[in-house]
């Protein structure tokens, strides 16, 4: 299953499911007309509880809201003319997660990257936070302040999104807690996260984190240390590599981040980015870049550079 948000007619965003390329079926609007077909008075009551329209309230669900999902999305396709069946063409795409409790990024994760950054393998993950003003949609344009920032870069990353609270939670148990899989871009401002010992200034810039297009749930990634990862700049592609590489897998992380702090359904974790970054070449992103950011099996988000300090 293929979760997003979506806002049609300008309405609050609300989540939805992917049916194919073409349509996205809102859970609970089908949900509530499964139970008025089977004549139930309190539909709209009952299918709100189950299935709210938040991701994170969603997620916290668990096994109960999974499964009412599932039905209500095999009533809305084998049935003709419901309401809940929206075209794609019809609405705009949000962040699959929009009101996580935290964002936890890990720094010098892949190998190829600490390579080109000359420096040596990290013995404990490397972490940090973005904000919850950095989320973006995964088409949305980036607001870019040159008079804040001279060095504007991108980072091609996979995350994984939490779908049980956990705490001490061994590697081998690590993917039961688990929601999913999705794509970020951890746009960074080079020039603020290096003029202290901190990175977060130069991390946590509002629209800074476009996520996306969809948060693939862990039934659909049996294995997610497989998977491709690529960034491209107007076409040109700058990031090509595997989740293989990463030096702290998903497993691993879960345990590291378990043991230090109480992890909730719907806590991002970004797991790093590849070599290829524009820091490491000068290449800094500028007003009309489009950026794309693919991974396999999940798919591509796409984000164009706008200059926000035009006179």
């Amino acid at each position: 299953m293929k979760l997003v948000t979506y806002s049609l007619n300008n309405q609050p965003y609300r989540i939805g499911i992917l049916a194919d390329d073409q349509t996205i079926v809102d859970p609970q609007q089908a949900y509530i007309e499964k139970l008025k077909a089977q004549g139930q008075l309190r539909a709209e009551v009952i299918a709100g509880a189950l299935l709210p329209t938040d991701t994170t309230a969603f997620l916290e669900g668990g096994d109960l809201t999974l499964h009412a999902a599932k039905e209500a999305l095999q009533y809305a396709l084998t049935g003709s003319g419901s309401a809940a069946k929206v075209r794609m063409s019809d609405i705009t795409l949000g962040a699959p997660v929009l009101r996580p409790n935290k964002i936890i990024c890990v720094g010098l994760n892949y190998k190829d990257h600490i390579q080109e950054m000359n420096l040596g393998y990290p013995e404990f993950p490397v972490i940090f936070n973005k904000f919850s003003t950095a989320i973006a949609a995964p088409y949305d344009e980036f607001p870019l302040s040159s008079k804040l920032t001279q060095k504007l870069d991108y980072e091609a990353e996979f995350a994984f999104v939490i779908g049980k609270k956990c705490k001490h939670i061994s590697q081998a148990d690590a993917l039961d807690y688990v929601a999913g899989y999705t794509v970020v871009n951890d746009i960074t401002a080079r020039d603020l996260q290096n003029r202290t010992i901190q990175w977060l200034q130069g991390k946590t810039l509002d629209k800074s984190l476009p996520i996306g297009p969809c948060l693939v749930l862990k039934d659909e990634i049996p294995d997610p240390h497989v998977l491709n990862i690529s960034l491209s700049v107007n076409g040109e592609l700058r990031q090509k590599s595997n989740t293989n590489q990463l030096v702290f897998n998903v497993n691993y992380l879960v345990e590291f981040l378990s043991n230090i702090m109480t992890l909730e359904p719907g806590d991002i974790v970004c797991t790093g980015t590849p070599g290829g970054v524009g820091d490491s070449k000068g290449l800094y992103l500028k007003d009309g870049d489009v950026v794309k950011v693919e991974i396999s099996g999940i798919g591509a988000i796409e984000t164009r550079i706008v200059e926000a300090d035009r006179a």
